[in-house]
């Protein structure tokens, strides 16, 4: 076993990322709880259930009851917007549509935009009403606009949610309001909150508008860490009697994104309190760094009879991890590779293994590709090979 001194590469950026390699990233590393045995234990949460990850890495670094089926509330607007991003993204809707508002929309209770039947309302305007006012009135209208109906709408948000795993979660309706087949997990939300912000960062930014005006009505965005925490620049709250106080909230310190979700708790004050805590328990105690970048050369390899003697070795995408704070000086990567490579390799063939460690804790694995191709060499350097893997 070969060991590699790491390196320090630079701070994650949350483009670099797509969407299918948080989903694998998550399944691969299963999507558990750090262990570290220097790290202070996280707050305990009085909330039904929450989660704290990593932004970057997916670390988790705090949950209880984080896979419980839950009532998401206004959480489900999330989704919806995530639907409405994917379909700006496609260019199957514009922001400068014009939605007619119909009266189905215009007459959902609770949580409002302050839409007038019959009017038009730009698509932009009505998503600011979902993310700002958390209107369910506008929720509905994009919902028709977009599929037709609340119900065909409701069957692109389950498509998608398989699609981001989010293996504990069904959707009937865009705006939250309860009905016993609309459910979903802590993990499930923050699943969704990485998805939109690594997919869409340009939408993103509306999460942190502290109001919004639509009919000369002022309405402020209900997230209050906005106001207490200059770090906090989203995401979402959610109320109804079954679910309690919800919030789903991100924030970003020293180029470290962490998102925490807490469930069920007993007011705004308090779903605010709780969920402040998580975020400054993760930064207090934790680290990001991006460690290497995808298809970046970790280590080369002896190849045997091919058209070339060296091949690069790299990993698919790039490797981020979390750790205690001030313990980066302390990680190894330690490299297993094969004993032998004979030509020919095909491009991204495993030739070995990474194991990046602490200590005696193993923090990650992935496996070491070849970054190019190599062909078989002519006669005479397979024969050359032939003859020096005798002689050794």
């Amino acid at each position: 076993m070969r060991v590699h001194p790491l390196k320090r590469i630079g701070e994650c950026r949350s483009g670099a990322l797509r969407l299918v390699r948080w989903v694998v990233a998550w399944l691969a590393l299963g999507y558990t709880c750090a262990t570290f045995a220097v790290v202070a234990p996280p707050p305990q949460i009085e909330a039904t259930a929450h989660i704290l990850v990593d932004f970057h890495s997916q670390r988790v670094l705090s949950q209880d009851a984080a896979t419980s089926r839950v009532e998401p509330a206004s959480l489900t607007k999330l989704m919806t917007e995530y639907v409405v991003f994917s379909e700006l993204a496609t260019g199957r809707i514009t922001l400068d549509d014009k939605v007619k508002i119909s009266k189905r929309a215009w007459s959902m209770k609770g949580s409002r935009m302050f839409v007038e039947p019959g009017s038009e309302v730009r698509v932009e305007d009505l998503l600011q009403g979902v993310i700002i006012q958390s209107g369910n009135d506008a929720s509905v209208a994009l919902a028709e606009h977009v599929a037709g109906s609340v119900q065909d709408f409701s069957v692109l948000m389950n498509k998608h949610a398989s699609a981001l795993g989010m293996r504990d979660s069904n959707f009937v309706n865009a705006h939250g309001l309860p009905h016993p087949e609309h459910y979903t997990t802590a993990r499930d939300m923050a699943r969704l909150a990485t998805a939109l912000i690594a997919e869409f960062p340009d939408y993103y930014r509306w999460h942190s508008k502290r109001a919004f005006q639509h009919n000369n009505i002022t309405q402020p965005n209900r997230n209050r860490l906005l106001w207490s925490d200059e770090s906090v620049d989203g995401m979402k709250t959610g109320y109804t009697n079954a679910a309690g106080y919800c919030l789903v909230a991100s924030a970003r310190r020293r180029g470290m994104r962490l998102i925490s979700v807490v469930m069920g708790t007993k007011s705004p004050a308090e779903r605010a309190r709780q969920s402040k805590r998580l975020l400054d328990y993760g930064f207090k105690n934790f680290e990001t760094h991006r460690l290497y970048g995808a298809r970046e050369i970790i280590s080369e390899v002896r190849v045997w009879e091919g058209d070339k003697e060296r091949l690069a070795l790299g990993l698919q995408d790039d490797l981020v991890v979390t750790i205690p704070r001030g313990q980066y000086a302390s990680l190894q990567a330690r490299l297993e590779l094969r004993e032998r490579v004979m030509a020919p390799v095909a491009v991204d063939s495993q030739q070995g293994t990474l194991r990046v460690v602490l200590g005696d804790e193993l923090v990650a694995e992935r496996p070491l590709l070849s970054l190019t191709p190599i062909e078989l060499g002519n006669l005479w350097r397979r024969l050359s090979d032939r003859v020096k893997s005798m002689l050794e």
